[in-house]
């Protein structure tokens, strides 16, 4: 089962600083935990992130629902500059309630120079059918608030101008 989420809003910056921050900037300030969530602590295996086919290890804290360490494998499938772009988080390495992986949209799109509206997407992957119920209660209920928190911690990142640590 595929359950989708959608956020949309509006950064006023620039379009690169709207397209790029989310990727290639520091991730620790982006997922900085939410509830069972646990805040990214830093990633590792990162070469060439930001490019098409690219990935890298996620590390987390320790939380109620991780031991903490290694996570996940975040994945760019496809990147079309200043416009798009698809991840995909998988190879969890602790059990996240019968999902098999996470795919993520980040679209922009330039209404006036320093007005660019986001249009953030999840979509969650299931393969246990007796969960279906709970993962949609997952996603629209906990995951939607935890994508707007995310949205948040990016809009003040464009605000401060942070650093790409990619290219």
């Amino acid at each position: 089962m595929k359950t989708s989420v959608t956020v949309k809003t509006i950064f006023n910056c620039s379009l690169e600083r709207a397209f790029k921050t989310p990727i290639l900037s520091n991730v620790t300030k982006v997922h900085t935990g939410y509830g069972l969530m646990p805040r990214v602590t830093h990633c590792t295996d990162d070469e060439g992130w930001g490019q098409p086919g690219s990935r890298k290890k996620v590390f987390v804290a320790k939380s109620m629902t991780q031991k903490g360490g290694e996570a996940s494998v975040d994945k760019v499938l496809e990147r079309i500059e200043n416009q798009y772009w698809k991840i995909e988080v998988s190879e969890f390495k602790s059990w996240m309630l019968g999902f098999s992986k996470f795919v993520g949209e980040w679209q922009t799109k330039e209404i006036d120079p320093e007005k660019i509206e986001i249009t953030y997407t999840y979509t969650l992957h299931s393969n246990v059918a007796l969960l279906y119920p709970l993962n949609w209660l997952f996603t629209k209920l906990f995951w939607k608030r935890y994508m707007k928190q995310v949205i948040e911690n990016i809009r003040k990142m464009t605000i401060n101008k942070e650093p790409f640590l990619f290219p």
